[in-house]
């Protein structure tokens, strides 16, 4: 049995916020999107925010062939335990030599377990999609986007962005907002295949965030008003209900790479074949 323990960023309190409100935690996300292309795996969950955490069902870490680092509303920066912890245990999965991913908080912890710095961006929050992300040299010839064009967009959300890489990195992607869209973090006895965008995410995620962030999106300056938020998310709604609908994909500006369940998750398909089960 191939078995991958994910690690929920959020803390406990976030986490039960997350269900009163009926919105996926990050974990939740991530084992849907994964199971999707490969339901065979095996996944359990780590709460690495949580003082009392421990390994699911008294495993240890060579009961696992893989770690998934899932999105979180913490701040790689600070210092109290839901931070340190985590970084912490991305560092013992990589001491014990486990292909590692991340997306978002993944990427940040990482780098910042590597000696990199993560800080608030300058450009504000990134929400919704993250458009026009380049891959450069390194980043087209990487098998992490075998799947994806030169230039593409993804799901995102984030206020943080990667400051500093570690030396010992490599970067892959970049965008308009944010230097740093994906890279690839040599850390312990493993490396870190690791994006800032969310390509677990579906358009149904989107949606949820619109709702969820609702009086921020007004308040940034992302939607006039909230009437103009919810037409804006309707049309998301509906996409996501029906990716055929080539008029709203359109209005939308959206194409495959967002509409498409393969092309979206290409970063994760690719990591788990060739890290996790080490085929062609």
């Amino acid at each position: 049995m191939t078995r991958l323990l994910l690690l929920e960023g959020n803390t406990a309190d976030k986490r039960a916020r997350a269900r009163d409100l009926g919105v996926r935690n990050s974990s939740e996300i991530y084992a849907l999107a994964i199971a999707a292309h490969f339901p065979e795996l095996e996944l359990d969950v780590l709460n690495g925010a949580d003082p009392d955490e421990a390994m699911p069902h008294g495993r240890n870490w060579a009961d696992y062939d893989g770690f998934v680092i899932t999105g979180s509303s913490l701040h790689a920066y600070d210092t109290d335990f839901a931070v340190t912890n985590q970084i912490a245990l991305v560092a013992q999965a990589a001491e014990h030599g486990l292909p590692i991913f991340g997306s978002c908080w993944g990427l940040q912890i990482a780098a910042v377990a590597a000696g990199g710095e993560v800080g608030l961006s300058p450009r504000g929050r990134e929400v919704g999609f993250a458009r026009k992300i380049a891959l450069n040299s390194a980043g087209r010839a990487h098998p992490m986007f075998a799947g994806k064009q030169a230039v593409f967009d993804a799901p995102c959300i984030h206020y943080d962005e990667v400051t500093r890489l570690p030396e010992s990195a490599t970067l892959l992607a970049s965008n308009r907002h944010s230097a740093v869209q994906a890279a690839v973090i040599p850390l312990g006895r493993s490396e870190v295949w690791a994006v800032q965008y969310h390509p677990e995410f579906d358009l149904g995620q989107i949606v949820q965030l619109y709702t969820l962030y609702e009086d921020d999106m007004v308040a940034q300056g992302f939607f006039s008003d909230v009437a103009t938020l919810a037409a804006y998310r309707d049309k998301v709604a509906a996409l996501a209900a029906d990716g055929t609908r080539a008029d709203l994909a359109w209005q939308l500006g959206v194409d495959e790479d967002l509409t498409d369940d393969t092309v979206r998750r290409a970063e994760i398909i690719a990591w788990i074949k060739a890290c996790v089960l080490k085929c062609t």
